[in-house]
């Protein structure tokens, strides 16, 4: 599924009278989540074979980190992660933060191979 465009870059915004929107993806494949990282935490260093990964942070800055890059997301950055690429996200602030992922390609749970995990899963 992966290739060399970010879908994060093609995000298509509409101006309207009332505000905008953001239309994230069109008739594709998709799976969508709102993934909630309580303060303190963070997800397993992981990577998967299916599928490519953007994320919007929601809320509240978030501890990014894709391949050997790390950084701190603001609210509304977009982050892409391509298939295969090891990536986590964390939370060293005070309030939860939110993220909205989109799955391009096959999701599947099992896909997870994790790296490395604070919770020993």
């Amino acid at each position: 599924m992966s290739n060399t465009r970010s879908r994060a870059d093609e995000v298509f915004v509409a101006e309207r009278p009332w505000g905008q929107f953001q239309q994230f993806v069109a008739n594709e494949m998709v799976t969508v989540k709102i993934i909630t990282v309580e303060p303190g935490h963070r997800l397993s260093l992981q990577k998967h074979g299916h599928r490519d990964e953007m994320w919007q942070v929601l809320d509240v800055p978030i501890d990014i980190e894709v391949n050997d890059e790390k950084w701190v997301a603001q609210p509304g950055e977009r982050v892409w992660v391509p298939q295969g690429a090891t990536h986590r996200m964390g939370n060293s602030g005070t309030e939860p933060g939110r993220l909205l992922e989109i799955a391009f390609g096959e999701f599947d749970e099992a896909d997870i191979e994790r790296l490395h995990d604070d919770y020993a899963r």
